[in-house]
């Protein structure tokens, strides 16, 4: 795990973002540690980067940025009439078009991020879908990411749930409270 964050702190102008990124797709990364092209989210399959960057969302949620976007919606919505008179049909509104803009932009970062743990040899990148795999995009095509090298080491978990790790996994140093 040391030499990953060495790696990443080299390698990316963002360092713990990358990190949470490849973390992410530790989590839903298969036994070869692909991930991708679908993940389920309460049983409806959602493309990789959608959930990506539906799960790096809520990161933001207090930043003043964030602030500032749902305030600036509100204003746009409000002049261009499409802002519902009942308080709580604006503020779903106001909601579900800031996550829009939120979820374009969290696309790029994850791009950016992406690109980074590519070239630092952490992670490859193709694209699967309608007809076959392939290494460009479009074309029905979806990102599949595989996690190589140093990186192997964070799925340790894989085979649990999301977000959980095995229950009698030990490791150094931890003390075992009942």
């Amino acid at each position: 795990m040391a030499s990953v964050l060495d790696l990443l702190a080299e390698a990316s102008s963002r360092p713990r973002y990358a990190f949470m990124v490849l973390n992410l797709i530790a989590d839903v990364a298969d036994a070869e540690g692909k991930a991708g092209p679908f993940v389920e989210r309460d049983g409806v399959p959602v493309t990789l980067r959608d959930w990506l960057s539906d799960a790096l969302t809520p990161m933001g949620g207090r930043d003043p940025r964030r602030m500032a976007l749902t305030s600036r919606v509100r204003d746009e919505l409000a002049r261009a009439g499409r802002l519902p008179v009942d308080p709580a049909m604006a503020r779903d509104r106001i909601n579900a078009e800031v996550c829009e803009r939120v979820r374009a932009s969290a696309k790029t970062n994850l791009s950016r991020a992406v690109s980074e743990l590519v070239k630092a040899g952490l992670l490859h990148r193709h694209y699967a879908g309608y007809r076959l795999d392939h290494h460009n995009r479009g074309g029905q095509r979806h990102v599949v990411y595989t996690i190589v090298g140093r990186a192997r080491c964070l799925m340790a978990r894989a085979g649990a749930p999301v977000g959980t790790r095995p229950a009698k996994a030990k490791r150094q140093g931890e003390l075992a409270l009942n």
